[in-house]
């Protein structure tokens, strides 16, 4: 099984690097559209689209060895992925690659697809940088039902926040060119539904935590820095969803109140490396 976890780790980072790859030299035909003078314009539209299936196929097999490497681990450990940061790496890129599959089914938008690709691959990276090798639970994380259900919600909360992110940033880029008013309405609802459907998993995130922390430490909220850091990623997006349901905040400023809440998702999943606490041993 251990090789089968390895084999599935190194397919589907492969399979996210080359799906990068071929939304880029997509991007780069579309961009220069240099087509031989003998091939009709509807031949040449189709090869564009042929690239998109290319592109779309290898994400659906970059989630599919993912979801290998999650189910292989599980039989090897006895337990779902989230006893250390090399297991919460590959859960979170898991939840990135779901999103955008989503998204690019919803929008065809693989550029967007791609900034989120690109998140995901680096997780894979740096997991790879990470000791891998299965220790025995300490006693805070033997309560596995709830413990795989909290990470199963941060894998769907993070992935979409990442979308979201991933949207503003292009809505940022192509409004300082001038782009389409249609063109930016789309990634304007698209940082909007990855809200929408990021935030009600980040809430179940927050409750389940808590009710695994009275079990563990006795205490439903302790202050934890890595608390902290959920509970203002959470408000952030609350903001979010404030700013735009009561006073109508779309375009830049919903952009930017998206780039700075998935800042905060990459602090609250990174701080126990800055801050020690409760969550140190992850």
């Amino acid at each position: 099984m251990a090789g089968l976890e390895t084999f599935s780790f190194v397919a589907a980072m492969a399979s996210v690097g080359l799906s990068i790859l071929v939304t880029l030299l997509v991007y780069i035909i579309k961009r220069r559209r240099p087509m031989p003078e003998d091939v009709p314009p509807g031949e040449s539209i189709a090869r564009l689209k042929g690239w998109g299936y290319v592109e779309l196929g290898l994400a659906a097999m970059g989630l599919l060895f993912l979801t290998l490497t999650i189910v292989s681990r599980t039989v090897i450990t006895g337990h779902g992925p989230f006893s250390n940061m090399y297991e919460f790496s590959i859960a979170f890129a898991w939840g990135i690659v779901a999103m955008s599959l989503f998204f690019l089914w919803r929008y065809r938008t693989q550029i967007v697809n791609t900034i989120g690709s690109l998140v995901a691959l680096a997780l894979l990276i740096f997991a790879n940088t990470l000791p891998s090798k299965p220790v025995p639970l300490v006693p805070a994380l033997q309560q596995s039902f709830l413990l795989s259900a909290h990470v199963a919600a941060a894998m769907i909360a993070y992935g979409a926040f990442t979308m979201g992110f991933g949207a503003a940033i292009l809505y940022l880029i192509r409004s300082r060119r001038a782009a389409s008013t249609s063109k930016l309405e789309v990634l304007d609802d698209m940082s909007y539904l990855a809200v929408k459907i990021g935030f009600p998993f980040m809430t179940l995130l927050i409750v389940l935590g808590a009710f695994w922390a009275d079990i563990a430490w006795g205490s439903y909220w302790s202050w934890d820095p890595k608390e902290t850091a959920s509970l203002v990623t959470w408000l952030l997006f609350a903001g979010y969803l404030h700013a735009r349901l009561m006073r109508g905040w779309q375009g830049r400023r919903a952009a930017l109140i998206l780039i700075i809440g998935f800042a905060a998702v990459l602090f609250t999943f990174f701080g126990n490396y800055i801050f020690s606490g409760l969550h140190s041993y992850q």
